[in-house]
């Protein structure tokens, strides 16, 4: 599939069979978030892969809203939870080849950390795409954060950004609403062209 047709394509799609996938689809799709870009080279995320039926039962509770509201997500053959590790990048940039000597926070303009994990998890949603997938990215509500890291041994340093399920569209999934195309923004309400407020 040509790239812009990919990008085209993608959708947060929150409806699934229970088809499976094949296993060599599922390490694709985890190994193309290793090649996101990381400040640094740090390279601080890891990613939790929920591929048995009872390990992504245990998950579904964390999020019980995506539940009531949609679900046949819970049909989705993977769950991916990305997480970021900031200490990573702390530690990387008090390396001696970054010159800053100690691990402030403060001198970060943004959570990189975060901000890499979520590169990460765009290159998944692509893939799947690319595969002929349905994809969801979702939230996880801070509340929940604590319980689903005792469930499944997540270290407290490493903070679930969200979760993604993957896996074939179901079959009798609601045409896309005509007002998400009507709300979608164009290049021309977001691009400011050499000077804030320049559209052309």
């Amino acid at each position: 599939m040509e790239f812009s047709e990919v990008v085209r394509r993608r959708r947060m799609i929150r409806h699934y069979s229970d088809k499976p996938l094949a296993p060599e689809v599922t390490e694709r799709i985890l190994a193309s978030a290793l090649r996101a870009p990381s400040a640094g080279f740090s390279q601080g995320w890891a990613f939790l892969a929920l591929t048995d039926p009872a390990d992504r039962a245990r998950f579904w509770p964390f999020v019980p809203t995506r539940v009531e509201k949609t679900p046949t997500m819970q049909d989705a053959p993977l769950v991916v939870v990305p997480l970021a590790h900031k200490a990573a990048y702390l530690a990387r940039y008090a390396e001696p080849d970054k010159g800053w000597e100690d691990r402030a926070e403060a001198r970060w303009p943004a959570p990189y950390w975060c901000i890499d994990t979520g590169m990460a998890s765009l290159l998944m949603l692509l893939t799947a795409v690319d595969e002929g997938l349905a994809a969801c990215f979702f939230g996880i509500m801070p509340e929940q954060l604590q319980p689903f890291r005792a469930e499944f041994g997540v270290p407290d340093e490493y903070d679930p950004i969200g979760g993604i399920t993957v896996g074939y569209r179901a079959e009798d999934v609601p045409e896309q609403s005509g007002r998400v195309a009507e709300r979608r923004r164009g290049v021309g309400d977001v691009v400011h062209r050499g000077q804030w407020g320049r559209h052309d």
